[in-house]
């Protein structure tokens, strides 16, 4: 038998990413001056929310969140799992399926002129 978890209602299981321990500049941080992440993967989605299509929201999407709401789960000792109310997702990371295009830069007149000689 396995024990998991299930968000009811409009909630969303979010396991929080570690804090960073170190700036962008590559200094580390003391333990006490950890900079806080809001963001993490969605570990379980309530049926609630699975069947409704107005939320983008599916399992293992990387999100923000506002952790003002999150209910912390006590379940794994080693992961922070949140339950948050769909509500509190403010944004879901998302990656294009589509090469970036080449930008072509606008033909000048002068540019004929070079041509023409």
């Amino acid at each position: 038998m396995t024990d998991y978890v299930e968000p009811l209602g409009k909630r969303i299981l979010i396991r929080k990413d570690e804090a960073r321990q170190k700036t962008r500049g590559g200094i580390v941080l003391p333990d006490q001056a950890e900079i806080p992440t809001i963001t993490g993967r969605v570990v379980e989605i309530s049926v609630q929310i699975e069947r409704d299509h107005d939320f983008p929201v599916r399992k293992y999407d990387k999100v923000l969140f506002h952790p003002k709401n999150a209910i912390p789960v006590d379940f794994e000792s080693d992961n922070l799992l949140y339950v948050v109310p769909i509500e509190d997702v403010v944004a879901v990371f998302r990656r294009s399926e589509v090469p970036a295009v080449k930008k072509r830069r606008p033909k000048k007149d002068s540019d004929d002129e070079l041509s023409d000689e």
